[in-house]
């Protein structure tokens, strides 16, 4: 009797056919795939620092930014927690003329006080709506909105007008 049971077993496992025993392994092998990727692999940024933290550069001693690597960018301007700052070519110095829509995309670098004491090249602006904002030798400073994380470096190169400072 137990040979019988045995043999059911076998037939019953067999006579399933071929595609569905294939679609299985496709889903499992899917799976595995998912999970290993989401616990093994990061986020693959070429300007990313988060997955080599040696390559970051000692920050400087102030509170407004400090110079970190971004992978084949090199050293560029950071604020104070590692996101990458970026100017735009169509400003003028002491003057933002990234307004409206363009503020969505690239929000200013926003600073609490005109006065006080700044590192070299920097400065403050009053921008147009009255808020002020941090520029380097004269040119404001933005962040993209793009970049979420501390070595993000997404905005460098956006049309042509868009860069990190080195």
């Amino acid at each position: 009797m137990e040979e019988k049971k045995s043999n059911e077993l076998k037939s019953s496992y067999g006579k399933k056919p071929l595609w569905q025993w294939i679609a299985l392994y496709v889903v499992v092998a899917i799976i595995v795939y998912g999970i290993i990727y989401s616990v093994f692999i990061h986020k693959q940024n070429p300007y990313s620092t988060q997955t080599n933290s040696a390559q970051q550069v000692q920050p400087s001693q102030n509170s407004v930014y400090k110079m970190m690597s971004k992978g084949k960018l090199g050293n560029v301007m950071t604020d104070p927690k590692g996101m990458t700052l970026y100017t735009f070519a169509q400003d003028t110095s002491g003057m933002s003329n990234c307004n409206g829509a363009c503020l969505q995309a690239w929000p200013p670098y926003k600073a609490t006080s005109q006065s006080g004491t700044f590192p070299a090249n920097i400065s403050v602006i009053k921008r147009s709506d009255g808020t002020l904002q941090y520029a380097w030798k004269g040119m404001p400073l933005y962040y993209y909105n793009k970049d979420g994380d501390s070595g993000d470096a997404y905005g460098n190169g956006i049309g042509g007008v868009w860069s990190v400072i080195k």
